[in-house]
């Protein structure tokens, strides 16, 4: 594992241990009034369009009806926003040349299937 890769998982686990973080991280409800970084000739070429649709996708379907069950809105919201992950990776891997990233985009697809194929089979044996 490359010192980068420890880096961003390092910077990751410190951010998801607090808790403010974590909420702000999971609350996308504001993210679609939020300006976005697609400005200029960025906005125009396919992977910013596959990046931007990607998002836009994740955040809609992430707008979860709530049941009030803590632990079936967790895994509900979670599915898109781990789809979201994989579709993005795979753009990276469609238009991205550094072959580190490359390897890590087919990592987080390998390890997002699995874990929403781990959520799908728990809401199913839950009877959600």
């Amino acid at each position: 594992m490359s010192q980068k890769t420890i880096f961003i998982a390092a910077a990751l686990a410190v951010l998801v241990s607090s808790p403010l973080a974590a909420q702000q991280m999971m609350d996308h409800s504001n993210m679609k009034n939020m300006p976005m970084a697609n400005s200029g000739a960025a906005a125009e070429t396919p992977a910013t369009k596959g990046y931007t649709a990607a998002n836009e996708k994740m955040h809609q379907d992430m707008a979860v009806e709530y049941s009030g069950d803590a632990d079936v809105d967790f895994v509900r919201s979670m599915i898109p926003h781990h789809q979201g992950a994989i579709d993005m990776a795979k753009v990276e891997l469609e238009y991205g040349k550094d072959p580190e990233i490359r390897k890590l985009a087919e990592a987080v697809i390998k390890a997002q299937e699995a874990e929403i194929a781990e959520m799908q089979a728990w809401l199913k044996a839950h009877g959600k």
